[in-house]
């Protein structure tokens, strides 16, 4: 039995250091390229007359265009391979984001991001997905959170570049520093995305690193889970009461990121920091500190099991800071410190949720039902960027978007303990 635990450690151990280190590179390319315009509209709202309603409105679209294609896209990928569809993603997404730099007005950023969204659809669901073929429930939510880390530690490297490079080559060959920043950022997602053809296998089955005994192991574990699992078809996923209360759920949730993450930028810079790469170096530490917060959560998580209230607590803690962050805005040393965990309640949530969807949808159903959830959830992508702008209407207290996004996040909570079931959320198998 020794034997066996250690080989199957040494076998987890391998794919992990195959897939989530190139998975991780890829997801930082994804989220720069669609959170960089954060960091762009310090500069591009003034060339470009947009106004904060019109930036929030085009930050927003791009979830528009999610919305439309993450399904399909998502089980697109199940019948080519994630080989080919995500080396597609990321070469489209790659190539829409370096044109970023051609807008000229509010309606052309609009489209832009429209087609970025539409670009970019089922990238992330289609990553989870593809974590589902290669490890079982218990063991999901760890690496998940290497993952989703990627998002946290886009922002730590993302900010002070995308500062740096508006800085330094502003005006260069007659091209201003956004225009510099979505060329740049946009190029790498092109390169990564041609090296997926070759990286990547799209299952345990083409996997030449493994030998059978390793490929066989592996297989046994999916499929002994997958005996359980009720829901397998594609209709499975859009009848199920259980992927709609995790839509819920996911769209308070990324009303919370993209809110911080759109603004972060801009509220540093209301600080009274000087400077881009200044602004740019502030603002990467919340997600300093969600990058080591959420390894230790979701470590927690897949040791014991339990999902929900990991989930429910991490984001109300997150509500929590975002509102002392608000309520301490005259003191930035206080603010950012609270931020910071707010930032750690919203990132650091993720991948504690998403281990819930394939806790009981499995093949085509998998596929499809993490594409809804994910295409439903992150309209709040839209609402997100939007709240400050629509909370502007009714209010002069600056910090009242804060407390808005602290309320959701709240509800969201309680949607957690009230109607998603402990069952949904297996135990790691007894030895």
């Amino acid at each position: 039995m020794a034997v066996d635990q250690n080989k199957a450690a040494a076998t987890y151990a391998k794919v992990d250091r195959r897939i989530i280190p190139f998975l991780f590179l890829c997801y930082i390319l994804a989220y720069l390229d669609r959170v960089n315009v954060g960091f762009a509209k310090l500069q591009m709202s003034k060339d470009l007359s947009l106004s904060d309603a019109a930036f929030a409105t085009g930050a927003g679209i791009f979830f528009i265009g999610y919305f439309f294609f993450e399904v399909p896209s998502n089980v697109l990928l199940k019948k080519f391979g994630a080989r080919l569809w995500i080396a597609r993603i990321m070469i489209s997404w790659g190539v829409v984001s370096s044109a970023m730099m051609f807008v000229t007005n509010d309606t052309t950023f609009y489209v832009m991001r429209f087609i970025l969204g539409l670009a970019e659809a089922g990238f992330f669901p289609g990553v989870i997905f593809y974590l589902t073929l290669w490890y079982p429930s218990h063991q999901r939510s760890t690496r998940t959170a290497w993952f989703v880390s990627a998002i946290a530690l886009a922002g730590v490297i993302g900010n002070p570049v995308s500062g740096m490079v508006m800085d330094s080559v502003s005006g260069a060959l007659g091209l201003a520093g956004w225009q510099w920043l979505f060329l740049i950022e946009g190029i790498p997602s092109i390169v990564v995305g041609l090296w997926v053809i070759s990286y990547l296998d799209s299952s345990i089955g083409e996997a030449k690193w493994l030998d059978d005994d390793e490929k066989a192991l592996l297989a046994a574990n999916i499929e002994a889970e997958d005996k359980h699992k009720h829901q397998h078809r594609l209709i499975d996923a859009f009848k199920s009461g259980k992927v709609y209360v995790l839509c819920a759920i996911y769209f308070t949730l990324m009303i919370g990121l993209y809110g911080i993450a759109f603004w972060l930028p801009s509220i540093i810079k209301a600080f009274g920091v000087k400077g881009y790469l200044n602004v740019g170096l502030i603002s990467a530490i919340p997600y300093g500190v969600a990058v080591i917060g959420m390894l230790f959560i979701s470590n927690h998580s897949d040791r014991t099991g339990e999902r929900r209230l990991h989930y429910a607590v991490n984001v109300t803690a997150g509500a929590v800071g975002l509102a002392l962050s608000g309520y301490f805005s005259a003191d930035p040393v206080l603010a950012i410190a609270f931020i910071s965990i707010g930032t750690l309640g919203v990132i650091g949530s993720m991948p504690l949720f998403w281990p819930m969807p394939s806790a009981f949808l499995a093949g085509t159903a998998s596929a499809a039902g993490i594409g809804i959830v994910n295409s439903i959830g992150n309209l709040g992508g839209f609402v997100g960027p939007n709240v400050p702008v629509w909370i502007k209407q009714y209010t002069d207290q600056p910090s009242a978007a804060l407390y808005a996004i602290a309320a959701i996040l709240l509800f969201g909570a309680l949607l957690t303990v009230l109607f998603i079931p402990k069952t949904l959320t297996p135990k790691p198998p007894q030895e």
